[in-house]
């Protein structure tokens, strides 16, 4: 939800404070979650979210974010700058209406990939989980499915078993939005 607002604030406005605000934020591509484990340890253990969902949930959207603010925002540029002056002339539309009226419809092909791409992430998720959860309660899927080896061995039909039923949630989410993927490769703005 963060996102959208983010790239259209980035793709329009102009300033110099703007331009390196956004550069900065996309730093965050380049750190891999690896390397801030420990002080993202440690903050969890301040804040007493420890072995909580939450503790799983605000990283993972954190390392989202980056990579889901560069994808829409190279969706908003393909919107052509006649449909904003059209929007700002003719209606007299404020930059929020803009936001809600204009640019979220049209770009309902690069939400979705942003949304199959975050929530693909958050479900393949292995390293916060197993980080920053002790007990069986917020344990997520892909702890449950590592349960399935021991020193003594894999239990190889329980492991695929689970394997295939833990798609069904994203192939969910896909089938949901299939039609703005579909979408999003036609083009934006009629183009």
């Amino acid at each position: 939800m963060l996102c959208v607002p983010l790239a259209y604030v980035a793709v329009r406005t102009r300033t110099v404070w703007a331009g390196g605000a956004f550069r900065l934020f996309l730093l965050g591509v380049a750190i891999p979650a690896q390397a801030v484990v420990v002080p993202l340890y440690l903050m969890i253990a301040k804040l007493d979210l420890y072995d909580s969902l939450l503790a799983v949930i605000l990283p993972t959207a954190a390392f989202a974010m980056p990579v889901s603010v560069l994808i829409l925002t190279g969706t908003l540029r393909d919107i052509s700058e006649d449909l904003y002056e059209a929007m700002a002339l003719d209606d007299g539309a404020s930059a929020t209406r803009m936001l809600f009226q204009l640019v979220i419809p049209m770009t309902k092909g690069g939400i979705s990939t942003v949304v199959v791409y975050s929530a693909l992430q958050a479900w393949n998720g292995f390293l916060f989980p197993l980080i920053f959860t002790q007990s069986d309660g917020p344990r997520v899927l892909t702890l449950g499915l590592f349960n399935y080896v021991s020193q003594f061995g894999v239990n190889i039909p329980a492991l695929l078993a689970s394997v295939v039923l833990s798609g069904i949630p994203i192939f969910a989410v896909y089938l949901v939005a299939r039609r703005a993927l579909v979408g999003g490769l036609m083009g934006v703005g009629g183009k």
